[in-house]
């Protein structure tokens, strides 16, 4: 049995039946693989297995003074242990045979003992035990990986990576991966001004609605920091639309930010926008760290972009920033081009695009912009009065205020240092 020794309880009112046991099984004794306690009725049975939780099985007679073993199988089940019961009756008693297996004994032996059938039926019920045991060792880490799974993938991918039927390998592998970083505008400040409960409060519900949305779209959260996620679309298991995926994600994620804002700003709490940068490449993907912890993350340039379009919406005055090889894998991509971004530490540009829902599309601030905008392109002087026309029409767009000012301070084209 591995190593580890079986306990049995023999009950038996029968003076000469503890040593002949201890005879018989004197081998088994000696090589450690079973161990016998023994009692004289159910009173004394019961009282063992209270003191003795690690008990396997027991073997017990049915007629015995003060309880017989009718009672005593009657009570082990409602325990709800482990234990095994083997019942021993006189030959022929079938009626009492009958009641013992339907209260549930896993087998029984007929007297006179024939003790290699007794060794035989113990050996069995042992196999039975384990077979259950190990069963339930399997159920329990399911349960415990799917718990750590939970954090990171939906609900559904959670269930095939506990179970591991579909065989998804969260091995370090290089995978064409879309990547989503999120970050709130200025929430250390806030997290300092307002009351650590408040705080609690606002967070718990900002992260699980955020997560919520992450997985409705299918995508895994490898990283929690506070109120900034990351997050993955193709990985780990393979997503030919990862892309789309992405950017139909960041702009639930976008519109469920805002409406988060909203309602904490009208309870006091002046929360900033969430910024969103989304970037599609090749990347390193896989459970990183060790054994006793699972860190199932991304490496690579791919990552590293997408963390720096998050960071570029600030000094644009956009929320979302995804990039142009982004743009290029979603089928009827809509969106707002804002420009060559250098980002930092790079030297060559990055076209990037803030994504608009289909009915922003035909906005008349839409084409205003996209006017403004090929007239920037084009070295086109008149850009400058078409982007302070667009601002004046509309204050609120951040996004033409930034080209307005670049254009004011002498800047032409459409590429600019994100330095």
């Amino acid at each position: 049995m591995g190593g580890v020794t079986s306990r049995i309880l023999v009950v038996d009112d029968e003076p000469d039946l503890e040593s002949l046991v201890l005879q018989k099984f004197r081998r088994q004794i000696r090589d450690g693989q079973v161990s016998f306690l023994f009692a004289r009725d159910g009173i004394e049975a019961l009282g063992l297995v209270g003191q003795n939780p690690d008990l396997d099985m027991v073997v017990t007679d049915i007629n015995m003074p003060r309880m017989d073993g009718l009672s005593l199988l009657q009570k082990l089940q409602e325990a709800e242990g482990e234990l095994s019961t083997i019942i021993v009756s006189a030959y022929g008693d079938m009626a009492n045979i009958r009641t013992a297996m339907n209260r549930g004994a896993f087998d029984f032996l007929t007297k006179p003992i024939d003790f290699a059938d007794l060794e035989a039926t113990i050996a069995k019920t042992l196999r039975h035990l384990e077979v259950l045991r190990e069963a339930r060792r399997r159920q329990f880490s399911a349960e415990r990986a799917h718990a750590s799974l939970s954090r990171y993938f939906s609900p559904n991918l959670a269930e095939r990576l506990a179970s591991d039927q579909q065989g998804i390998d969260l091995a370090g592998c290089r995978r064409e991966v879309a990547s989503v970083f999120t970050d709130i505008a200025g929430f250390t400040s806030l997290a300092e001004a307002i009351e650590p409960a408040a705080l609690g409060a606002l967070l718990n519900e900002y992260v699980a609605g955020m997560t919520d949305i992450v997985f409705a779209h299918e995508g895994t959260v490898t990283k929690i920091i506070g109120d900034a996620l990351h997050v993955l679309f193709g990985a780990p298991g393979e997503q030919a639309d990862h892309a789309a995926r992405a950017v139909a994600c960041a702009l639930d994620l976008d519109a469920f930010a805002e409406d988060c804002r909203k309602r904490w700003s009208d309870n006091g709490a002046a929360l900033g926008a969430t910024r969103i940068g989304v970037h599609a490449g090749p990347a390193i993907v896989g459970n990183f760290g060790s054994t006793r912890f699972f860190d199932y993350t991304a490496y690579g340039d791919t990552i590293n972009i997408a963390a720096r379009l998050e960071a570029a919406n600030k000094q644009l005055g956009t929320r979302i920033c995804v990039s142009e090889r982004v743009a290029r894998q979603v089928g009827n991509f809509r969106g707002r081009p804002v420009g060559d971004l250098v980002l930092r530490g790079r030297t060559e540009s990055l076209r990037a695009f803030e994504p608009l829902r289909p009915e922003q599309c035909d906005d008349l601030a839409t084409k205003d912009y996209l006017a403004a905008f090929a007239k920037l392109e084009a070295g086109d002087p008149g850009a400058i009065a078409a982007f302070a026309a667009e601002v004046g029409r509309r204050p609120e767009d951040q996004l033409a205020s930034f080209h307005l000012k670049r254009l004011l301070n002498g800047a032409t084209g459409a590429r600019i240092d994100m330095d």
